[in-house]
């Protein structure tokens, strides 16, 4: 599809797998002039185009041969929740992408049956261009992620009576749906909290390239599983870090310090595979109070993305 807007005649058209080195690109530039530096590595974009219905849900934006904007909606699974995101080198590009986006949006959430889309959109703290273009088109704040980052330096890991810990394996079936269990449970009140099968949650951690089944950690109490720790290899390639997916405690085993415990078990296995650190993302409005938490154990903030909220009607 081709369409004029002002002095530029924009291609606009699904993407490819092929378009994830242009899209990178794109979305490395943008990440360095408000970051410092990329955010995003070629995998992650890869594995972005993997998990997206391309034929539907996404789009690029191209003048003169240039890649000038890229985004997509992605809903969580038949609810009315959908994330969208939206990268562009110029303010037309932007506007359509924009367009293209919370228009599939309020489809989306028409498809499964809801009158309506309450769709996110992430924003770093200080990209002012994009906090004023989500603020334009009806979203406001509504928490904020942080990124918290420990290094290693001789970590030991913690030890609780009654409290043991057994290590995920890729045929491990068995205590996977164990940990799936008790993350369902633990994060059924966390902000966006969208409940997933086994089957889906599976096998979406297996199309990622980051995925690691071996740092997965369930933590039982007197045989009853509690908690669980599943972290991945996404901050490897550009930071040398491990990462934190997810961390889970079901609420009748709060309070115990089983987070602090698994987060040590965590570390010590990240430095072990010659790690520089670990990053993790905590929500500021957590029914829990995770950021005194991660600093209880050496981490530090190093980036903020806030989420943005609207809620957005199908068109049609």
């Amino acid at each position: 599809m081709r369409t004029n807007s002002g002095v530029n005649d924009y291609d606009i058209r699904r993407p490819t797998p092929a378009d994830a080195a242009a899209i990178h690109e794109l979305v490395a530039e943008h990440d360095v002039e408000v970051t410092g530096k990329p955010d995003w590595t070629l995998d992650d974009i890869a594995d972005t185009l993997g998990e997206l219905d391309l034929e539907h849900d996404s789009w690029v934006v191209r003048s003169g041969g240039r890649l000038l904007g890229w985004g997509y909606a992605r809903r969580k699974g038949t609810s009315d929740n959908v994330d969208v995101d939206v990268q562009a080198r110029e303010p037309g590009a932007a506007a359509l992408v924009w367009d293209l986006v919370l228009g599939r949006a309020g489809d989306l959430a028409r498809e499964a049956g809801h009158d309506h889309a309450v769709v996110d959109v992430s924003v770093y703290e200080q990209d002012t261009v994009m906090r004023e273009a989500a603020k334009e088109r009806g979203f406001a704040p509504a928490t904020s992620f942080h990124r918290m980052r420990t290094d290693h330096a001789g970590v030991r890991p913690l030890s609780l009576p009654g409290v043991t810990v057994e290590t995920g394996a890729p045929d491990g079936e068995e205590l996977l749906r164990v940990a799936h269990a008790v993350q369902q449970e633990a994060f059924a009140e966390h902000f966006g909290f969208v409940p997933k099968r086994f089957e889906e949650w599976a096998d979406e951690m297996e199309a990622s390239s980051a995925n690691d089944w071996t740092q997965l950690l369930l933590a039982r109490v007197h045989g009853e599983p509690a908690a669980m720790l599943l972290g991945t290899n996404h901050f490897v390639p550009d930071e040398n870090c491990g990462y934190v997916r997810t961390l889970a405690v079901r609420p009748a085993f709060r309070g115990r310090g089983l987070g602090r415990l698994l987060l040590t078990r965590a570390f010590e296995a990240d430095e072990r595979r010659g790690r520089a650190g670990t990053i993790l993302h905590v929500d500021s409005n957590n029914t829990t109070p995770a950021l005194g938490l991660y600093r209880s154990v050496g981490m530090r903030p190093v980036l903020v993305i806030d989420v943005w909220r609207a809620l957005v009607r199908p068109t049609r």
